[in-house]
Parts: structure tokens; C-alpha cells; sequence
């Protein structure tokens, strides 16, 4: 007789013999999970792989900031134009930042020390940016900006109607500029009043004027009393008198300037070197695509079109005239 059966040994494996079978049996299962494992991590996916690649690729980019004239309430500015920064970084394909600047000086001092690249400027602090930085280009401007124009508006109490005549009266009321380096809230006005009374402004009115620093600031010290009469943006007065914030009756338009060029996105010269030649006018075309009605509204503009320096030739001889450029 077999000694090995008398011994029972066959139904008895050894203990190595039943290791060895027990990992075999387990291991279709071991090898699943470190596939599975692997596929989780990326291998083997090459899709997950080239995103990863892409994501890299955009954060290793530098961020393209922008900054706007804080021309306006200042607190709304950060809601109107993170939309317009989110816009461009989906069709740019770069990060793509919003950085609000104190006043107008403010704004072309980021510009010219390279803190942003992008500026949407008044037609002064645009030509006062592109002089201290040399190559910078306008580069867009609003439909509207060709034929811009400032209104002179005044409180009821004064008893002052609209006229095409310029309004000399003012010249014995209180009166208020928007921020000294605005356009259509300063420069354009100083200029007709020099241009109508052959005086400068401090020739001219009779009483100490004043700078609100904003449009809307203007209209509304108008519209309270503070001053008797003040120079705006007719964007800025439209609008709030659009949105209900101020009276047409309590604080009138006395008077329409003749037109002028205004605001403008201007480019940095380095926006080439960082992304790439060619990129200011990808840009370009980039802002004067935008359709949506809702990112229009920040600028309050019907459609964004092509902008050259030279279209501001005449704010730079006013400018300079008044001492507010070289």
C-alpha cells in the first residue's frame, strides 16, 4: 500500500503548496486593482494626460491685467469689468485679471510701470499713457467715441435752460469739474470755456471752482445743491438718469459741447514679447468681437471699433495747450 495514502498526505498540502495556491487564486484580483489604480492616476489616458498638459501650459502663462479710469462709482467698476476679464481669458486662452486703479493719474502710472498692460483710458490720460510709453498703441475705442461729448448741467435753482448757446452765465455760480485729468469731465470743457470767453477758467468764473473727481460724483453734487452747475460725461448723466438716480427736472443740461474723440483701450508694447508676436492684434480683434450686450454695458458703448493714436491728435494739442502733456 501507497505509504503516502496510509498517511493521509495527499489531502494534506503542505503549507507552502497552500500559500503558493492561495496567491494564485487571489491574483487576477491583486493585478485589477493596481490597474484600476493606474488608470485612476492617468496612465494609460491620454486625454486626461494632454488636459493636464494644457492647464500647465495656461497657468505657466503670464497674467494679462487690465485696468479701466475709475470714471465712475468706484464700487461697481470691480462688477462691471471681472465679466469683460473673464470674457478675454476664454478667448485668449490666458489668465486674464481686472485691477482697479485709485484715480485717473493712478491708472497711467500702472501703465507706464508695467503693473498692466491694458488700460481703458479717456482720451487725455490715453494720450498721457502712450507718450510715457513709447510703441503703446490705441487700439479700440467705442462706437460712440469719435463724436463724443460733454454736457454743462446745472441746478433747477439756477433757473438756466437748455440753449445751443454756450451758457456764459455760469460765470458767477459755483461751479465743478469731474476729475482734473478727465476729458469730457475738465480738458474738453476748460477748452470751450477758453474757446467762448477768451478766459481761463480762473478768469472767468467768479467764485472758486471745484473737481468731484467722477461723473457721476458731478451729477450729483449738482443735483444737491453743492454746486450750482458742473460738466459731465453724457454717458454718465444718460445713464443715471436712465436708472432713475437723479431728477432731469432737479439737476437740467444747459448746454451739449461739439464733439470730440474720448476713451479707448490702449495696448502695452510688451503684450507681443509676452504672448507672442502678433498677439496685440489678436486683441484687437478679440475686443472688437464682443457682441454681448451685458459686456458692452461696462463701457456703456453700442459696439467696440478699431482705434489709432492719430484719431487723438487734437486731445494731444489740447492737452498740451493746457499744460497736461508734452
Amino acid at each position: 500500500m501507497n505509504v503516502a495514502l496510509m498517511n493521509g498526505s495527499s489531502h494534506r498540502p503542505t503549507g507552502e503548496s497552500r500559500s503558493r495556491r492561495g496567491f494564485l487564486s487571489m491574483a487576477p484580483w491583486i493585478l485589477g486593482l493596481f490597474a484600476f489604480a493606474w488608470i485612476g492616476c492617468g496612465g494609460g489616458d491620454s486625454g486626461g494626460e494632454s488636459g493636464d498638459s494644457a492647464s500647465s501650459d495656461e497657468a505657466a502663462k503670464p497674467t494679462l491685467k487690465f485696468t479701466a479710469i475709475p470714471d465712475d462709482n468706484t464700487t461697481e467698476l470691480r462688477q462691471k469689468y471681472n465679466p469683460v476679464a473673464d470674457y478675454l481669458s476664454e478667448q485668449l486662452g490666458i489668465p486674464v485679471e481686472y485691477v482697479p486703479s485709485a484715480d485717473y493719474g493712478a491708472s497711467v502710472e500702472m501703465f507706464k510701470n508695467g503693473d498692466v498692460h491694458l488700460a481703458w483710458f479717456g482720451g487725455l490720460t490715453g494720450v498721457q499713457a502712450r507718450q510715457a510709453v513709447s510703441g503703446a498703441r490705441a487700439i479700440v475705442q467705442g462706437a460712440e467715441d469719435p463724436d463724443y461729448f460733454s454736457y454743462f448741467i446745472a441746478n433747477a435753482s439756477t433757473g438756466l435752460e437748455e440753449s445751443p448757446n454756450f451758457p456764459a452765465a455760469i460765470a458767477d455760480l459755483k461751479f465743478t469739474f469731474g476729475s482734473s485729468k478727465s476729458t469730457s469731465g475738465r480738458l474738453m470743457p476748460e477748452y470751450f470755456i477758453r474757446q467762448e470767453s477768451g478766459k481761463t477758467p480762473e478768469e472767468f468764473f467768479s467764485n472758486e471752482y471745484g473737481f468731484s473727481g467722477s461723473h457721476n460724483k458731478t451729477v450729483e453734487q449738482v443735483a444737491s445743491g453743492a454746486f450750482d452747475v458742473g460738466a459731465c460725461s453724457y454717458k454718465t448723466y444718460d445713464a443715471m438718469v436712465a436708472e432713475g438716480k437723479v431728477d432731469p427736472k432737479v439737476c437740467k443740461v444747459i448746454w451739449k459741447t461739439p464733439n470730440y474723440a474720448d476713451y479707448n483701450f490702449t495696448a502695452h508694447p510688451e503684450l507681443d514679447r509676452m504672448y507672442g508676436a502678433g498677439f496685440t492684434d489678436k486683441l484687437q480683434q478679440t475686443l472688437i468681437g464682443i457682441k454681448d450686450a451685458n459686456l458692452l454695458g461696462a463701457f456703456r458703448r453700442s459696439a467696440l471699433i478699431p482705434a489709432t493714436n492719430a484719431e487723438f491728435d487734437k486731445i494731444l494739442g489740447v492737452a498740451r495747450d493746457l499744460d497736461l502733456a508734452r
